[in-house]
């Protein structure tokens, strides 16, 4: 089992930025692709981004590419969500995810029942 814990939300101004972390603890980390996912008051979870195990690749959901960079340091067990550009509209919780990398089927990352271990998430408040 991976334990994740999620830090660095808060509260900004439209058009600034904030840099999330998510720091595993658990040996069952190693080989893990982790995804982040957010959601809003009265909204359903969403998917934001993926990163694999490797950092090799990555995916990012249409309302932010362009403007979040998730990147990793498996040395220090982190994943990290660079948000640049904020928006009203990214206010939410963020949350990450943790699945052993692999092919589970089309577009697995974006799907919230794929990933086994979840954090408590970090709010993310975005003024206009």
């Amino acid at each position: 089992q991976v334990q994740l814990v999620e830090s660095g939300g808060g509260l900004v101004q439209a058009g600034g930025s904030l840099r999330l972390s998510c720091v595993a603890s658990g040996r069952s980390f190693t080989g893990s692709a982790v995804g982040w996912f957010r959601q809003a008051p009265g909204k359903e979870r969403e998917f934001v981004a993926h990163i694999s195990w490797s950092g090799g690749t990555q995916y990012y959901s249409d309302s932010v590419q362009g403007r979040f960079t998730i990147t990793r340091d498996n040395a220090e067990r982190t994943v990290f969500l660079q948000m640049d550009m904020l928006k009203p509209e990214d206010t939410a919780v963020y949350s990450c995810a943790a699945k052993l990398d692999g092919v589970y089927g089309s577009k697995w990352w974006t799907y919230t029942y794929n990933y086994d271990s979840w954090g408590q998430g970090t709010q993310v408040t975005v003024s206009s």
